[in-house]
């Protein structure tokens, strides 16, 4: 049975028994904005197991892809070395709301293995929390697992805790037994051993007790159930292999490194290490960066470059000295596409991020390499053997080399590492990622909305279509983030109604702003949110009146700022079809900033943007935005949507169901947004700016309609004005200002050139100046010159001109003093520039320094110039 059929048959074994199906949520944990990582089925669910949310259904089933390379949970550094670390895996859970429980739970699981998957019933064994006796009663009494196959264990392996405090309770972990010759062959070996007979397949958490500061446990009201189950494990159970990289979902991609490497897998047990590592993290890589993580040297982004670069260290071991890793992106692709269908759309932009992260790895590896080649020969030349730990350090930390590559490098050259220094540099930097870690940047959703929600309360959105009116009925009122029966004339507050045309903030777009009506009361709301998916907040103040939970009224959002929000946001549909014309399909919406003044459009590209390339992506979105194209809108499930051919946003999170918006046979978008009605309702719009915001991210600024005219109106003037003051038309500007920068330039070069003359003469007029002491030439002398650089100028065509000697030169510029020495080559061995000014720059008031042959320092005493010329002598004479 492959992995897809595992996975297709588990998704339907419980949507069966009335669970709803839920797509695996992004890499990026939306619900848990504290995780690096979604680590595991339960993530996308934890509100729902705190009661901080209610959906519409109590028991659910996900395939969720996870990444454990980050944090607390980390198996990077074990992934190639085990049978069954990854850093991507895909989680099989079953989950209750509230509703069953163990019996359930433990029935289903024990069924879907000995009945659905066919497991041989003595081969699977059981772990249970030690005082948990009612899992040991249904195990044994109920499901007829032998007593001598159910092990109690402790806290450490079967009790989950969500935190220090909080929900949590004891879990049961299913185990298949591969045989004796899987294992280490003891008498004593045990599902506790960790020689690999024993299998852990899934881990049931019975989530029934809240644990307060103390330590004590309370029964929670609604006890919940968790699970999960790695599809990778299952399936390598199922097809008689005892590792997973021996499955099929690793088939296809470890034959592709044997294509590539030449590598045969299983003849040697060191490139089968590397052949395992690749073959993991090419997946992670895949999924992360088709979520919308990109590789920077910070949080999210800096996890996925080590990876990225731990494998393609992996691939050097394996004799690959090109890029090879965006070539497997397809061979990732190929075999989970059928489940995740918008991995297809987003192909050619993985792969141009992975080889750019390739070439700049191989870059960083050279520079990397030569300063482990000069530590080593400086080490050497001292006779020591050890690299320190901030080299090491150092070179892991900049240029992605792992340890053992340091090691191996140091071996060659019979030297080793101070691993003891390396190591408390990696707590120190541990330690700061730790404190720097901020989150996912999600804002958390307070409390009082979520209270809001599970009392029932819940607002119908009737904004589309144009619609800006709606008969509405107060269902809530907040004052100072508590709940209260009605306001008052002159009071703010927040608003909620059964239903509402106003546009709560999300996805970029500005939430509307309009008034609410009632009975002799007028309500400015200046903001509209919506803190949860089905919860809107009208935030304002009420401007005559009384308004009360249970009124009756109007909501009414003002037109012309709708209108231009929508011309916006149309906008940056238009402009993201002109954008992947022009630049490529690997252009994807990255974030956006729709208002009723502008719009803000973030883009995946890796490169600046050409004038002549801007010039066509306005020009094309303009010919759109004339097509008057129909905008037309379908609500679709998910999956049908993606099918469509629809983009989708990075790290959006979706709904079971989604709008599709399409324009015209130039754009189509999953998009939850208002918009206009054709796309010759924007009217006009002009690209105002352009700019990088972070690795392979650019970000365009843009105006559009009646803002866009003004714009370039304000530009028309800008020009003409501009004209006027080198007396010249518009048209003609730019030639009339090349002209004139041609002559400054030519200028600038004359004055250079007689500078050059000037100083010249007067360095040949200071050479009388010259005195001998003990046998060495020194010319000290005040010189007046505008700036440093002429100093230093002067100060070049003077020591050349002595051939053998001491320079010291002195100038006032501006208010400060200056000075410059100067020393031949012949005589850094007796004299040190850097040195000499360093005990003359204190007379100034100043400090300086340099190299032995050439140093400069500033002070705030320039009378004191000559005072500190004079110095020059004596130390000369004193040395």
């Amino acid at each position: 049975m492959t992995g897809s059929e595992i996975r297709e048959k588990f998704l339907e074994y419980f949507k069966e028994r009335g669970h709803t199906v839920v797509a695996s949520s992004s890499l990026i944990p939306k619900e848990d904005p504290t995780l690096l990582f979604t680590n595991s089925g339960m993530v996308q669910f934890k509100n729902l197991f705190l009661g901080q949310e209610r959906r519409n259904y109590k028991r659910a089933a996900t395939s969720q892809k996870c990444v454990r390379a980050g944090g607390k949970h980390n198996d990077l550094e074990n992934v190639g070395f085990t049978a069954r670390h990854h850093t991507f895996f895909e989680m099989l859970g079953n989950f209750s709301f509230g509703d069953y429980f163990k019996d359930e739970a433990i029935a289903w699981g024990w069924e879907f293995l000995t009945d659905l998957m066919g497991l041989p019933e003595d081969r699977l064994w059981v772990s249970i929390f030690r005082d948990d006796d009612e899992a040991f009663e249904i195990w044994n009494k109920k499901v007829g697992v032998p007593a001598e196959r159910i092990v109690r264990m402790g806290e450490k392996d079967n009790f989950w805790m969500m935190g220090d405090t909080g929900p949590c309770g004891p879990c049961s972990e299913i185990y298949y037994d591969l045989g004796k010759d899987a294992g280490c062959g003891r008498p004593e070996c045990s599902l506790e051993c960790e020689c690999g007979r024993y299998v852990e397949i899934w881990n049931l958490v019975f989530t029934q007790y809240d644990r307060d500061e103390s330590g004590t446990l309370t029964p929670l009201p609604s006890p919940n159930i968790d699970t999960g189950m790695g599809l990778e494990r299952l399936a390598a159970v199922m097809q008689g292999v005892e590792s997973n990289y021996d499955c099929d979902l690793f088939r296809d991609i470890i034959l592709h490194i044997e294509g590539v490497s030449g590598k045969k897998y299983k003849d040697n047990e060191e490139y089968d290490i590397s052949i395992r590592v690749i073959a993991d993290h090419c997946r992670a890589i895949t999924f992360l960066i088709s979520d919308g993580v990109l590789p920077v040297n910070e949080g999210r982004g800096y996890v996925l470059r080590r990876i990225l670069r731990r494998a393609a260290r992996h691939g050097k071991l394996l004799g690959l000295d090109r890029p090879f890793l965006h070539d497997m992106v397809p061979v990732v692709i190929g075999g989970m596409k059928d489940f995740y269908p918008e991995l297809l759309d987003k192909e050619s932009y993985v792969r141009k991020v992975i080889v750019n992260e390739e070439q700049r790895f191989m870059e960083t590896l050279d520079a990397g390499l030569r300063i482990l080649n000069d530590e080593m020969e400086s080490l050497e030349n001292r006779g020591e053997k050890i690299i320190p730990g901030e080299i090491v350090f150092k070179l892991y930390d900049t240029f992605g080399f792992p340890t053992d590559l340091t090691g191996e490098t140091a071996m060659s050259s019979g030297m080793s590492l101070d691993m003891e220094g390396f190591e408390k540099f990696m707590e120190a930097q541990r330690k700061k990622a730790r404190e720097s870690w901020k989150g996912s940047g999600e804002e958390e959703v307070a409390d009082i909305y979520r209270t809001l929600s599970i009392d029932g309360i819940s607002t119908l959105f009737a904004g589309y279509e144009g619609n800006i009116e709606a008969t509405s009925r107060v269902v809530a009122i907040l004052k100072d983030d508590k709940e209260v029966d009605s306001l008052s004339e002159g009071e703010k507050g927040e608003i909620f109604t059964d239903k509402t045309p106003f546009y709560g903030e999300v996805g970029g777009q500005v939430g509307d702003v309009g008034v609410i009506e009632g009975d002799a009361a007028i309500f400015d709301v200046w903001d509209t949110q919506k803190p949860l998916d089905d919860l809107f907040t009208h935030i304002g103040k009420l401007k005559e009146g009384q308004i009360k939970v249970g009124d009756s009224v109007v909501t009414k959002v003002d037109a012309e700022t709708r209108k231009a929000v929508e011309a916006n946001h149309s906008g940056t549909h238009v402009l993201q079809a002109a954008l992947k014309t022009v630049l490529g399909d690997h252009v994807k919406q990255s974030g956006s900033l729709v208002n009723f003044e502008r719009l803000r459009f973030d883009f995946t590209h890796f490169a600046g943007i050409e004038d002549e390339e801007m010039e066509r992506i306005e020009r094309l979105a303009n010919e759109y935005i004339r097509k008057n194209a129909l905008v037309e809108t379908k609500v679709l499930s998910h999956a049908d949507a993606l099918k469509t051919g629809a983009t989708a946003v990075f790290d959006e999170k979706y709904g079971d169901t989604v709008r599709v918006v399409r324009m015209g046979d130039f754009s189509m978008e999953l998009c939850g947004g208002t918009h206009v009605l054709r796309t010759g309702d924007i009217g006009f719009l002009k690209i105002v700016h352009e700019s990088a915001v972070a690795a392979g991210v650019r970000r365009i600024e843009a105006v559009t309609g009646s803002e866009a005219v003004r714009y370039v109106g304000k530009m028309e003037r800008a020009l003409k004005d501009s004209a006027l003051l080198v007396k010249t038309s518009p048209l003609d500007l730019s030639e009339r200002v090349g002209k004139l920068l041609k002559r400054q330039k030519e200028f600038e070069k004359e004055i250079e050139a007689l500078k050059g003359k000037l100083a010249a003469k007067e360095s040949s007029d200071i050479l009388d100046k010259i005195k001998e002491i003990k046998g060495v030439k020194m010319l000290v002398s005040m010189v007046d010159v505008p700036d440093v650089r002429t100093l230093r100028d002067f100060g070049d065509k003077v020591r050349d001109r002595i051939s053998s000697g001491v320079v010291l030169l002195g100038s006032k510029v501006g208010d400060k003093a200056m000075l410059l020495c100067m020393v031949t080559k012949d005589l850094t061995d007796r004299y040190n520039a850097g040195k000499l000014i360093g005990e003359i720059a204190p007379v100034v008031g100043g400090s300086g320094g340099g190299r032995p042959d050439m140093a400069q320092a500033g002070g705030s005493k320039p009378e004191k110039l000559e005072e500190a010329l004079g110095r020059m002598e004596e130390i000369l004479l004193r040395d």
